[in-house]
Order: C-alpha cells, then sequence, then structure tokens
C-alpha cells in the first residue's frame, strides 16, 4: 500500500509578512525624548546661575532664544537630486525665503534644519545620517518629494532607501514629484509652526501626514 507523504500545511500571511511594511517597522525613525537644548545651553538655562559678583536669571534669555529658533532657522546647503534646483528657486529671488529669517548656511555645525531635496540612495544614507548628526539640537528636518518621502518611482530599485524617515526622524513631509517652490514654501511655514509649539510646550508636536 502507497503511503503518501503529508502535505505541508502553509501558514496565512499576515502584515508583518510584507517585506516594505517589515523594513517601515524595522528601520523608521523617531526623534528621542530630551533634545530640547543642547547640553551646553541646557546647563546654563535651568534658572539662577552663580557668577562672579552676584547672579543672574537666564529664563528671560531662554524665551528669546526659542523665538530666535522659530524666526531664523537656518538650513544647511544639502541637495541630492532634481527637487535641489526646486529648493534652491525656493531660496532665489523670486520666492525670496529669506524675508521670513532663513538663510542658507554651509556649515552643518552652525544649521538647524536639513531639507533632504531628492533620491536617498543606500551609499548616501550613511553620509546623510553624519551631517545630521554635526548639527546641534534641537534641529529639524524636512522630506522634499515623494523620493526622498518614500522612495517614489525608484522605490523598487535595490540602491534606494524607501524613506528617509528610515534614516533619520523627519518633522514635515512635502509631497510632489519634484514639488514646486510654493509646496516646499508651505512646508516652511508648517515647521514654523512647529517650532512655535515646540517653543510653547517643551515638547515636539508629531510630524505632518507623510504622502507620496
Amino acid at each position: 500500500m502507497e503511503v503518501k507523504a503529508p502535505v505541508p500545511r502553509i501558514p496565512p500571511l499576515v502584515w508583518t509578512e510584507f517585506k516594505d511594511l517589515q523594513e517601515w517597522e524595522k528601520y523608521h525613525q523617531e526623534r528621542p525624548e530630551g533634545d530640547q537644548y543642547s547640553s551646553l545651553l541646557e546647563s546654563v538655562a535651568a534658572g539662577l546661575h552663580h557668577v562672579p559678583g552676584g547672579f543672574v536669571l537666564t529664563t528671560v534669555a531662554d524665551s528669546f532664544l526659542n523665538w530666535a529658533r522659530k524666526s531664523s532657522v537656518w538650513p544647511v546647503t544639502f541637495g541630492l537630486a532634481c527637487c535641489a534646483i526646486e529648493m534652491m528657486a525656493t531660496f532665489a529671488s523670486r520666492f525670496d525665503v529669506e524675508r521670513l529669517g532663513m538663510v542658507p548656511w554651509a556649515s552643518p555645525r552652525h544649521s538647524d534644519l536639513m531639507i533632504i531635496s531628492g533620491t536617498v540612495t543606500i551609499k548616501m544614507a550613511p553620509m546623510l545620517k553624519r551631517i545630521y548628526d554635526q548639527m546641534p539640537d534641537p534641529k529639524w528636518a524636512v522630506s522634499m518629494g515623494s523620493c526622498a518621502n518614500s522612495g517614489g518611482p525608484f522605490r523598487h530599485g535595490y540602491h534606494v532607501v524607501k524613506g528617509v524617515d528610515r534614516v533619520i526622524p523627519v518633522d514635515v513631509y512635502v509631497p510632489g514629484c519634484p514639488p514646486p517652490p510654493e509646496s516646499l514654501l508651505n512646508g516652511l511655514l508648517l515647521l514654523q509652526e512647529q517650532i512655535q509649539h515646540f517653543k510653547q510646550t517643551g515638547r515636539r508636536a508629531a510630524p505632518t501626514a507623510k504622502t507620496d
């Protein structure tokens, strides 16, 4: 009598078995708590401090510095692909983002905003993370365009990061391929609202909805 081998049971698919969702759950970055101040500012702005000849109250200075953060955001000059052309147009004379107090700065150590404008490749991701880590706290990130948001039309390529939020935490997502300067300008205004919320509450607001 012939004995048939048992048929292996195939387990039902669940959402955790989808590769894209697995990668997002594994690599998605969230901003850690307690990054309101740099370590130096936190040691200075804790209240009353003794100095030679008396004391100094730093609460007024802290409020002034928080106001300055909102009104003078300095983005690091950082472009990756075609979205960088739209970012340059936004900072050019027609749209003139500098009227909002935003001045592009070449050094990440003096900048507090990174605009990720273009496709993030796996080869470029470590350099992007290195530049971001060199920026002092509190720092902000704007993901500009579908490629930076989720990989865009190159999402299924082996060399493309499926969203820059797998490398660094993102505060504002600007959709489009590529987004026009008006969209980036709107994203920067949304970022200023988040900085204002951060100034008032000491906690970061939730990032804007991630759309492609």
